[in-house]
């Protein structure tokens, strides 16, 4: 008897085949139940048939029963498609939306020297945090209400903002000449901007560490003091 690596139960494969075998004639048998129907004579039989009994009752006088019948058929109608309409237009705000972030995203970080196979990271992660508010990209907390705040602490995080904090918590996703803003730049590109953007800022707001500040400010002085000036 041969050990197979791989092969299939044979109780697996007799289980699969009689549920196909179930299927199949259930699929036969509604096939038979149908046949020979059509369906268009089916809905015009179905209007007379409608016809027919609204005759019947207002001829017994009940013509506000016809009316409230017909009122909740047209109602049921207009409703379904209303959803329908619904559906469809806030998948379109949605694609249109995301569009309108990725795009803004991608411009903003392709500044800050963003890898191309970043793109779908970044717009990934830009679509979690933004929402377009009168057709400007704004911010969210993670409950998706809170506005998220600047630098200032005042004012919502601007996109600029935004990107200025990935290349500083994502460096991975940009070239390696991008710096960290202006401090970034005066470093020419030693190890101290490698180590830049290696480290979580502990000098932001979401990410404060007064150790790690301290540390930092006794081990690299002019790191600390750049990463203080991105924050």
């Amino acid at each position: 008897m041969l050990d197979v690596d791989g092969a299939a139960d044979k109780s697996k494969l007799d289980e699969f085949r009689s549920t196909n075998v179930a299927l199949l004639k259930e699929r036969d048998d509604l096939k038979k139940r149908f046949e020979g129907i059509d369906p268009e004579e089916f809905r015009r039989l179905a209007d007379e048939k409608r016809r027919l009994e609204e005759a019947q009752q207002v001829k017994a006088g009940e013509v506000d029963k016809v009316i409230e019948t017909r009122l909740k058929t047209a109602r049921a109608d207009w409703e379904k498609q209303f959803t329908a309409v619904t559906g469809e237009r806030d998948a379109l705000n949605a694609r249109l939306t995301s569009i309108q972030i990725d795009q803004a995203v991608v411009s903003e970080a392709t500044k800050r020297g963003l890898r191309p196979t970043a793109i779908p990271d970044i717009t990934s992660r830009a679509r979690s945090t933004f929402r377009l508010v009168n057709g400007v990209p704004q911010a969210f907390e993670a409950d998706g209400q809170t506005v998220r705040m600047g630098k200032d602490g005042v004012t919502p995080m601007t996109l600029a903002e935004w990107i200025d904090a990935q290349v500083s918590d994502a460096p991975h996703l940009f070239e390696s000449n991008a710096g960290g803003g202006a401090a970034g730049d005066a470093s020419g590109g030693g190890a101290s901007t490698r180590a830049h953007r290696s480290v979580r800022n502990p000098f932001r707001r979401d990410t404060w560490n007064l150790t790690e500040q301290m540390k930092l400010q006794k081990s690299d002085p002019q790191l600390a003091a750049r990463l203080k000036a991105a924050a």
